[in-house]
């Protein structure tokens, strides 16, 4: 899908400022607040809106459906009653327009489906609104595994120190593959914070 010269994925990337909802994270192979059904949906939509393509690894590396599922257990709570019908209407509108479950359906018949819902549904924003959380986030929150979303745009990690050699013009930065909560400085931060509320 292009708009105006810009791919979907260009979009996207200038979307991601400033993203990200405080979940914790920790380790997680299965879903814990969608069922298996509304699990294999949600991961069919997330993977079309950012695709794996030649760019590199989309959404589904990122693992951007399990932040969505453990922010629905959490700082995302209100949101779980709308997934579980929005990810229901996707599925009887899929059946519907293309004759399977959203998850069936090839690619092209996804994001047809998609396109459908992209002008007139508040539940296409929001699952979108996550899955560029999930995928660019800072990894503390559960997704953007292996820092696949911040690889993806380029962007070089948190730094609490910038070196002199790394303020030379022409010179890229390295990136840095750390959460903002792997430095004690910014955990004490955020601590001393929460005890002055």
């Amino acid at each position: 899908m292009k708009t105006a010269g810009l791919s979907r994925r260009e979009l996207l990337k200038r979307a991601i400022a400033g993203v990200a909802i405080a979940v914790p994270a920790s380790a997680q192979d299965s879903f814990e607040n969608l069922s298996a059904a509304e699990a294999t949906t949600l991961e069919a939509m997330i993977a079309r809106l950012i695709p794996t393509d030649e760019n590199g690894p989309g959404a589904t590396e990122a693992r951007a459906a399990y932040y969505i599922d453990r922010a629905l257990g959490d700082a995302l709570a209100s949101s779980r009653d709308p997934y579980v019908a929005g990810l229901a209407d996707v599925n009887t509108y899929a059946h519907r327009a293309k004759g399977a479950a959203f998850a069936e359906l090839e690619p092209q018949d996804q994001d047809a489906v998609l396109h459908d819902m992209e002008d007139s549904s508040t539940f296409f924003d929001l699952v979108r609104r996550h899955t560029i959380e999930g995928t660019f986030c800072d990894p503390h929150y559960g997704g953007n595994a292996n820092f696949v979303g911040w690889d993806l745009i380029g962007y070089p990690g948190i730094r609490i120190v910038v070196t002199e050699d790394q303020q030379r013009l022409g010179v890229g930065p390295r990136p840095v593959h750390r959460s903002a909560y792997d430095f004690e400085r910014f955990v004490k931060e955020v601590m001393r914070r929460r005890r002055g509320r």
